[in-house]
């Protein structure tokens, strides 16, 4: 499963690239949604990308990233007091007795303070750096679809929810960020494979693996299991047209755009460094019939799929 991804943040790359037009009423209401409930996840790439276009909804979506980033200073500026506050008094009852919940309230605080200055100082950079630009579950990115007879890019969450489902299905099914091109025609995904297909473009993509798999070997006796993150790079270095499903859920006065990749079988290099799964970039000729699915022909979309590019996946452990 693709468990995260550096993506294309700016929707401009796409109007460059593809002559994409850009939803931009969606991407003001995604901002404006993000200020009501700081939940919403946003890369900072993808705030940076609305910093010089001209227009009121530029300029509405810039204003609701500085309120969004002052609140979010202030809250974390706060929490960095309560923290220190709570050093400071575990570090002075240890000067004279020494107490389990006071080394526990110090290595606590002394964590959380680390923390929280890491998130300061991302937040206050002013350069964007390659971890700007990734995605988790949950996440919003730019996806470029095709309506009204072009291609259009559009904010979408990375999870789907399929319209017509129940919302408890974001907890219910958690992995729904990823699409198995063996179970397109099941129940979960019949509706959107052939209907609403999109392209999410990214240039890395990072998988969970277990430590003992990666350097092939079995458990230690009395070994735990560990989990790293791998980091994924297609060699030559080239921006992929990652293929994806999407929905346009609404109940009760709420809409969410949300998408999934598409994964298959891994290539040999990915395999052996101990996962199972590999998400699908096609070939650049393709993504006009790609993005123009149709369901009497799953047959051609199957094939466009089949028809990707095979670069060598160069990989490393994730910083």
């Amino acid at each position: 499963m693709c468990y995260s991804a550096q993506i294309w943040q700016s929707y401009q790359r796409y109007v460059r690239a593809w002559g994409a037009d850009i939803s931009i009423t969606e991407f003001v209401e995604l901002y404006w949604l993000r200020a009501q409930n700081p939940k919403i996840k946003i890369a900072k790439a993808m705030d940076a990308s609305f910093a010089d276009g001209a227009g009121e909804e530029h300029q509405r979506i810039r204003e609701l990233v500085g309120e969004f980033n002052a609140a979010q200073e202030s809250k974390l500026t706060q929490d960095l007091f309560a923290q220190r506050k709570r050093l400071a008094d575990a570090e002075r009852i240890l000067q004279t007795k020494t107490t389990k919940k006071a080394q526990e309230d110090q290595r606590i605080a002394t964590s959380k303070s680390e923390w929280i200055l890491g998130k300061l100082d991302a937040l206050r950079r002013p350069e964007l750096t390659d971890e700007d630009s990734r995605i988790f579950p949950g996440w919003y990115a730019p996806v470029m679809v095709w309506q009204d007879g072009r291609r259009v890019v559009r904010p979408m969450r990375y999870q789907c929810r399929p319209a017509g489902a129940p919302a408890f299905y974001d907890t219910k099914f958690p992995g729904t960020y990823n699409a198995r091109r063996d179970n397109l025609e099941g129940t979960f995904w019949r509706k959107l494979f052939g209907y609403t297909h999109g392209i999410m473009v990214a240039n890395a993509f990072f998988e969970n693996v277990s430590r003992h798999t990666m350097e092939h070997r079995e458990l230690a006796a009395g070994e735990k299991e560990e989990n790293v993150v791998l980091e994924f790079r297609p060699q030559p270095t080239q921006d992929m047209l990652l293929a994806c499903v999407w929905s346009e859920w609404r109940a009760e006065g709420e809409s969410l755009l949300s998408f999934a990749a598409i994964t298959d079988e891994p290539p040999p290099e990915v395999a052996a460094a101990g996962h199972d799964r590999c998400v699908i970039p096609i070939k650049p000729e393709n993504v006009d019939a790609w993005l123009r699915a149709g369901p009497n022909d799953l047959a051609a979309m199957y094939a466009i799929l089949d028809n990707r590019e095979r670069p060598y996946y160069e990989h490393r452990l994730a910083a």
